[in-house]
């Protein structure tokens, strides 16, 4: 089975069959930086890291665009509010997001384009849908006709033309054709940043820039285009839209991650009901965030609860106290080692995570079975299989991610306070002070760590 992807556009699970064999372009949209991420933004970014890796280890060279929206009402609003620039505003919380997909063990982009870095692709793309009769200049505005484009506009969407609203973008709905016609452009006011164009000064409509980052980085026609189900409509069939009608073939998937909801509702932060990235980490590790937000199929709702995550972190725990044990026994794993056929299987049919980790849990029964009977031969090659598989979800315990983040430095710092603790405790057994001995037990329990004998020698893990 080759890979197959669900694309919104076709509402069916396709075969991925790339525009260039052996090459991926990839776009996601990415943060509009009005405000620090919560883990409703970033579980887009974590599922469409998978969709890499997963394409990586296949062996296709990938070209990874997210973009960063730096500018859009919001932010001015926002910075109008603290009465600052509004570049202060997106720089701030651009970092934020920065670091935040960094913690959950995201690989970088390949570029990550600002959008007000782009304006004269913007006014190339403005210009070209003008000359086709697609986009029109009104009082400083640009305006997309959509009645230009009626045969194909909604399909992304699944709607018709005439059951849509007025596109609600401006307050200057009296100088467009039709109420449903969207910004491209919004002419200067009072107080905005703006650009020069032949049209007036101004500043980009928030659909236009997507466009024009997507294609100066991947080209006219790319493989794969990215976001939450949140931004179908408008915003990606505008992008549809606007890139089409000025002779582009734009993204051939469409890909979307469901929401991440609290108490059935969206979570954003107009509705206070964000739970910011520091705040979570303060509840798990980076890592087993990371895998409660990858075990859902990423097209489905996430309702988010503690308990909830609780359990994914406890269920990460199992399979990192594998790991942890079995690299005690084998020190070299064979990183070549094939992938089990299920575990490629679930991943081929449209990224089916949560049967990926069923895989990986019941080769870790299987490893810890091994283990239990001392049989090296099977633990080697179920180790390699494990971290092979963790790879490519971005979860294995051992890689350089999460060595070298603060969860492994802590994790550093306690490993060597415990090692004191249980060099006392082997001093106490071996002058038969087993009431010493069991005392240094228990007080490690009280503290949360519980400890193992071994033919090895103890070995500690926190409780779960």
């Amino acid at each position: 089975m080759s890979l197959h992807l669900y694309d919104t556009s076709t509402r069916t699970v396709r075969e991925f069959v790339p525009v260039e064999p052996g090459r991926v372009s990839m776009y996601l949209c990415g943060a509009t930086v009005q405000a620090p991420p919560h883990i409703g933004h970033i579980r887009s970014g974590v599922n469409f890291d998978v969709l890499r890796r997963w394409l990586l280890r296949q062996g296709y060279d990938v070209t990874f665009c997210r973009n960063v929206t730096d500018l859009d009402d919001k932010i001015i609003r926002v910075a109008a509010e603290e009465g600052v620039p509004w570049f202060v505003v997106s720089e701030r919380n651009q970092r934020a997001f920065t670091w935040a997909y960094d913690q959950l063990g995201c690989l970088p982009p390949t570029v990550e384009p600002r959008a007000m870095g782009h304006v004269p692709e913007m006014v190339e793309l403005m210009r070209r849908l003008i000359d086709k009769g697609h986009a029109y200049a009104s009082g400083g505005d640009v305006y997309f006709d959509v009645v230009s484009y009626a045969d194909r506009y909604g399909k992304l969407s699944n709607q018709k033309l005439e059951n849509m609203r007025a596109a609600a973008d401006t307050d200057t709905d009296s100088l467009k054709r039709d109420p449903r016609d969207f910004a491209l452009w919004k002419g200067a006011k009072p107080g905005e940043p703006t650009w020069p164009t032949p049209w007036g000064k101004g500043r980009p409509g928030w659909h236009l820039e997507c466009s024009a980052m997507a294609t100066k980085y991947l080209g006219g026609t790319f493989d794969i285009h990215g976001g939450g189900v949140d931004l179908i409509f408008p915003h990606h069939e505008n992008e549809i839209a606007q890139s089409q009608a000025a002779g582009d073939g734009f993204a051939r998937y469409w890909l979307h991650n469901g929401m991440l909801k609290l108490g059935g509702e969206k979570m954003s932060k107009s509705l206070g009901n964000s739970l910011l990235i520091p705040d979570m980490l303060r509840k798990v590790r980076a890592v087993e965030l990371r895998y409660y937000l990858v075990a859902a199929h990423y097209r489905s709702a996430i309702d988010y609860s503690d308990e909830a995550l609780q359990e994914a972190a406890a269920g990460y725990r199992r399979i990192e106290g594998f790991v942890t044990r079995a690299a005690e026994v084998i020190h070299d794993v064979d990183a070549a080692a094939p992938l089990p056929q299920a575990f490629v299987d679930a991943m081929d049919d449209d990224l089916n995570v949560s049967q990926a980790l069923a895989v990986i849990h019941e080769v870790v029964r299987e490893g810890n079975v091994a283990l239990a009977q001392g049989n090296k031969e099977q633990v080697a090659r179920l180790l390699a299989e494990t971290q092979n598989m963790l790879d490519v979800l971005g979860l294995d315990p051992r890689s350089e991610q999460w060595r070298s983040t603060g969860d492994s430095g802590l994790r550093e710092v306690v490993d060597a306070l415990v090692a004191v603790a249980l060099e006392q405790r082997q001093a106490a057994r071996a002058r038969k002070d087993y009431a010493a001995a069991d005392a240094i037990r228990d007080q490690l329990a009280a503290a949360g760590i519980v400890v193992e004998d071994t033919p090895q020698g103890p070995r500690w893990e926190l409780a779960q």
